[in-house]
């Protein structure tokens, strides 16, 4: 009988003893409630949007439909999920001069609608507007009304300083606390205004694991307003406002006003840039759409909301040695109908 209840008594002390050991460690990451990330594995974390040949999302796919490559290496996907998992999303929108009037108006409603009702209730935003420099409008919030109140307040005015602005917004996005992760631009022009360039971005978001999108609006879409010396729309000024910390404006051709005819025009080169705003979302697996009228706006911005939601999500253990080099990423479906968008590369830092 002592026998057995030293027995028991050895027993249940070792119980206690493993519980509490159990209880200081530290328990594995979790996002959404489908992954455990196990301690000590880097894993390469991959959103992935798959389409039909009508540009329709492709929703029921299984782990075993999709194949991985790094450098063209298969990679054994450990991670799969199709369900919608939270974002910490970042807005960085234009608000120069030539965002003035309707485009304003329209940017903010579009806005207003992404915010307010098609994000989900546990996505998280911030708020980035440029104009001659980054201004953080509202950090991390849950709370959407305030970005819509804040968006109100806003007076579009000066030059375009796009790449400083996600020169800091790209360290806040990386902060959120959700694993997904992405940045959308809202831009009518191209940079003006910057220290930094479009390559020295690129390689900054090549870092990270952030999806970036953007809606640049290319068009002479509709201002109310008229300046001085003619009747477009305004437009950057050439010279600098008082206290910018950015240097001056590049000159703009003009002709003087007394001439009667004469009136200033947009440079080519103040039209937004497609081609650098790919630059910036296309190795980050998402995607740069060009709209003609800011009216399109809210559908261009509905069609990111619904993408968010409705991407699969892969991780693998990272295969690449850390030698600070860019390795490639290939995801591909089995069926060949379909058509995979995903993240290209990252870097091994």
């Amino acid at each position: 009988m002592r026998l057995h209840r030293r027995a028991t008594v050895a027993v249940t002390a070792a119980l206690l003893a493993t519980a509490v050991l159990a209880a200081q460690e530290p328990t594995p990451k979790q996002d959404g409630g489908s992954f455990r990330f196990r301690t000590g594995v880097e894993l390469i974390n991959v959103s992935v949007t798959v389409s039909d040949p009508s540009g329709r999302y492709v929703p029921g796919l299984r782990q075993e439909d999709f194949v991985l490559y790094e450098d063209g290496v298969e990679q054994p996907i450990t991670h799969f999920s199709n369900e919608r998992v939270p974002v910490s999303l970042g807005l960085v929108v234009d608000t120069s001069g030539s965002m003035d009037g309707d485009k304003w108006e329209h940017a903010r409603d579009a806005l207003d609608r992404f915010v307010l009702e098609l994000l989900g209730s546990d996505d998280e935003v911030f708020l980035y507007t440029f104009n001659n420099f980054p201004n953080l409008i509202e950090d991390w919030t849950r709370e959407r009304p305030r970005l819509s109140r804040a968006m109100k307040r806003i007076m579009p005015q000066g030059g375009t300083a796009m790449y400083d602005a996600l020169v800091e917004a790209v360290p806040l996005a990386e902060k959120g606390e959700h694993r997904k992760k992405a940045i959308v631009i809202i831009s009518d022009g191209n940079d003006t205004n910057s220290s930094a360039t479009v390559e020295e971005v690129k390689h900054l978001i090549r870092d990270t694991e952030l999806m970036v999108y953007a809606i640049g609006i290319d068009g002479d879409s509709s201002s109310s307003r008229t300046n001085p010396f003619g009747t477009r729309p305004p437009v950057r000024l050439p010279f600098p406002f008082p206290g910018t910390r950015r240097r001056p404006f590049p000159s703009l051709p003009m002709q003087p006003p007394w001439g009667g005819t004469s009136q200033r025009t947009v440079r080519r080169s103040d039209r937004v840039n497609a081609a650098a705003l790919r630059d910036l979302t296309d190795d980050s697996g998402g995607r740069t759409e060009i709209v003609r009228d800011s009216r399109d706006m809210d559908p261009a911005t509905a069609g990111i909301a619904s993408e968010l939601s409705q991407q699969y999500f892969l991780a693998y253990p990272a295969a690449a040695r850390k030698d600070g080099r860019w390795h490639n990423i290939r995801v591909e479906v089995r069926d060949r109908r379909y058509t995979v968008r995903a993240r290209r590369g990252y870097m091994a830092t």
